[in-house]
């Protein structure tokens, strides 16, 4: 099993991300914000991937910080799990609609962070939630997880369906690049020999 475990705590937030690259799709989530939630667990389901986040931050002032760290977080725990990446896929891509949106998610667990975000939503807010704030958690997430991510919502005109394409796409697209390939006999899948940098 791939496993990790990542705690980090600031004056902001304090967090707890356990991830397992080989479970079986269930997420245990005690955040605060729940649409966020909604979101990382559709990652877990479509990803097959365990994950269990508790995270406490200020949100008295508003849900910013404790979504970019919950990202930061989640981005160095797959970082841990993931290992030095022999024999994976390393590329992963999805895409996944839902009635009327449509989006496309591209990943490479490159070892360099990158983030192309391409969406724009209909809407500033769902129920609660900024919608801003998905931005921050991807930024988060490939800064510390190294990895380089695509996110394009080609269509939709309902903000709660753009963002579950998104993160259902993601779950899909991580879970093809974590994924052990077996004709790869545990090779490096890059030419130059690392995925670190």
């Amino acid at each position: 099993m791939r496993l990790a475990t990542v705690t980090r705590n600031t004056l902001e937030t304090q967090i707890t991300v356990e991830i397992n690259l080989d479970g079986s799709g269930k997420g245990r989530f005690d955040t605060g914000v729940p649409f966020l939630e909604h979101m990382l667990d559709q990652v877990a389901r479509h990803g097959l991937i365990d994950l269990d986040i508790h995270a406490r931050g200020d949100l008295h002032i508003d849900a910013h910080h404790t979504v970019e760290d919950i990202g930061i977080t989640l981005g160095q725990a797959l970082a841990r799990a993931v290992g030095d990446k022999k024999g994976i896929r390393r590329y992963g891509h999805s895409y996944v609609p839902l009635d009327e949106a449509l989006s496309r998610v591209v990943i490479d667990l490159s070892g360099r962070p990158g983030l192309s975000y391409g969406v724009e939503y209909t809407r500033a807010s769902i129920g609660q939630f900024d919608v801003d704030l998905f931005s921050e958690f991807f930024h988060g997430f490939v800064n510390h997880g190294m990895v380089t991510l695509h996110i394009d919502n080609l269509k939709g005109s309902n903000a709660h369906h753009q963002a579950e394409t998104i993160f259902k796409a993601f779950g899909r697209a991580l879970r093809m690049a974590v994924e052990v390939d077996e004709r790869a006999a545990g090779a490096m899948p890059s030419t130059k020999g690392t995925l670190t940098a």
